[in-house]
């Protein structure tokens, strides 16, 4: 249940729209490093990192190196988007707000040709079709994004925050949100809105390996703006949109430069998509008057 929100959760938060390149590689960088993207913001006395993560990967992703490996092996804090550590907390927390009142089912409320696709996704993916009744839609469309996923190899234990986390040992830890937060970022959607979200779900299933297969591609090679032309048709709901990337990249933003008063180096991990694209992170921070550098070597 757990490993369900680290990984859904995040997948989610990497869209952002397609927009003109930031931080474009300078002429005379060394080609030497072809990895995840990373930049660097810094004062004299902190710096802080900002690393574009995919929270699930293929087992055998080879991604931890260059200016990544020596970026963390300096830092003495690590900060993720929620704390990694609470297993039995996670998914007290899911259960809790994941379920529908007494007497209502997800079916019932859907439409009749969103409940026939809806039945049809389900037994396509080895589950009948009273599997979901009981939740809430927005948890619905999170366990039918997840589960093409894991099919197609893809694995929240092999995902950049576990090895981070796991190599944590004498770092201090931080987290930017809370569990209870991110679960209100779906859970606080309007209904229609949640609905609309697990039509969109079910409508993108059938191509979940080969999106997901581009996009670790792009994410591998430091591709940071082709990651946002393929990011561009997986959130176009303005609502969604708002609520996932635009308010918390604007929020982070402003830690960021509240951490900066605070001598320290500090490796801040969260999903790709917040760290590219027309409202990422950076562009955020560039409105206070603070530069994040990309590193190439």
């Amino acid at each position: 249940m757990s490993q369900l929100r680290r990984f859904l959760v995040a997948l989610l938060a990497l869209a952002m729209p397609a927009c003109a390149p930031v931080d474009a590689r300078p002429a005379h960088a060394a080609p030497a490093y072809e990895g995840p993207a990373i930049w660097k913001v810094a004062d004299k006395d902190t710096t802080i990192y900002l690393f574009g993560t995919f929270h699930a990967l293929p087992k055998d992703a080879n991604w931890f190196s260059g200016p990544v490996e020596r970026a963390y092996e300096a830092s003495n804090e690590l900060v993720t988007e929620i704390p990694e550590d609470d297993v039995a907390g996670d998914a007290k927390a899911i259960a809790a707000r994941a379920l529908l009142p007494d007497g209502k089912s997800l079916r019932d409320m859907m439409t009749p040709a969103d409940r026939l696709k809806f039945e049809e996704a389900l037994v396509g993916l080895g589950l009948p079709i009273e599997a979901m009744d009981r939740f809430e839609p927005w948890y619905a469309a999170m366990t039918m994004t997840l589960l093409p996923a894991m099919n197609a190899g893809y694995d929240p234990k092999a995902g950049a925050e576990a090895k981070l986390t796991s190599a944590a040992e004498g770092k201090r830890k931080a987290a930017l949100e809370t569990v209870q937060q991110q679960i209100d970022l779906f859970d606080g959607l309007p209904v229609e809105a949640q609905l609309a979200f697990l039509r969109e779900t079910i409508e993108s299933n059938a191509k979940a390996k080969a999106t997901l297969d581009a996009m670790v591609a792009q994410w591998l090679k430091g591709d940071a703006d082709g990651l946002a032309l393929l990011l561009n048709d997986e959130l176009d709901d303005p609502v969604l949109y708002k609520r996932l990337l635009t308010d918390r990249n604007a929020h982070w933003a402003q830690w960021i430069d509240q951490r900066l008063k605070s001598p320290g180096t500090v490796f801040v991990a969260v999903g790709a998509g917040h760290l590219a694209g027309q409202d990422s992170v950076q562009r955020q921070l560039r409105k206070r008057g603070i530069k994040a550098r990309r590193l190439w070597e």
